[in-house]
């Protein structure tokens, strides 16, 4: 392996960055979005089932018991429970701006490693064909023959990086639409909750109102 990387040239040493920054950004999303997979349907139940016993306080206690996005969106829109409507509404949607960019950490830098990866290995093909054909200028102007050997380490060189480029660009971008999906799914179980949460607020105020 260590003989294919020196054969590859200068331009490995960026392929192979990307693959340990590829890596490590796979591993920390998928430690997070375990850490926030739990049964949030039951645990939506409760707190749904506190706010239609008027029991708030006790919401807000599970919330905070149960520290996730969506807990935290709802949190905030049970402290202004007393509120109109339209407050409670903008209060979990500026919530909301600050918990979902927690979903979406580090996958700019994945998208980037996916897009980057097979340039850089086609830039490793360009460059390796360039040596090729120095090589064969040169033995060309000094000998007048050419061995295939003048152009094997340029031929390495083209596809090697291309391999590595492209092996390091597949299971980035397979990773990254698993996770962009993951975050969609996310969102839109966090809109549905809130959603439900303002429902039952208005409801309970409506019926306070009566």
């Amino acid at each position: 392996m260590w003989q294919l990387i020196v054969k590859g040239g200068w331009i490995m040493l960026p392929i192979f960055l990307c693959s340990i920054f590829a890596f490590a950004i796979m591993l920390e999303r998928l430690v997070f979005y375990g850490s926030i997979k739990f049964d949030a349907t039951t645990l939506l139940s409760q707190i749904m089932e506190s706010i239609r016993k008027n029991k708030i306080t006790e919401a807000i206690e599970i919330c905070e018991k149960n520290q996730f996005y969506i807990t935290n969106i709802l949190k905030v829109g049970l402290l202004h429970c007393e509120d109109s409507k339209e407050t409670i509404k903008e209060s979990m949607e500026n919530a909301s701006l600050y918990e979902i960019p927690k979903l979406e950490k580090n996958l700019h830098f994945l998208s980037t490693i996916a897009h980057s990866a097979p340039l850089l290995g086609l830039l490793g093909t360009a460059t390796g064909l360039a040596q090729c054909f120095y090589a064969l200028e040169k033995k060309t102007l000094s000998s007048g023959l050419v061995n295939p050997s003048d152009l094997s380490a340029g031929i390495w060189a083209a596809l090697i990086t291309t391999v590595a480029g492209l092996c390091v660009a597949i299971p980035t971008y397979i990773a990254y639409n698993y996770f962009v999906h993951t975050v969609s799914l996310s969102i839109l179980e966090a809109e549905r909750a809130a959603g439900e949460l303002l429902e039952l607020l208005s409801q309970k105020k409506y019926r306070s109102e009566i």
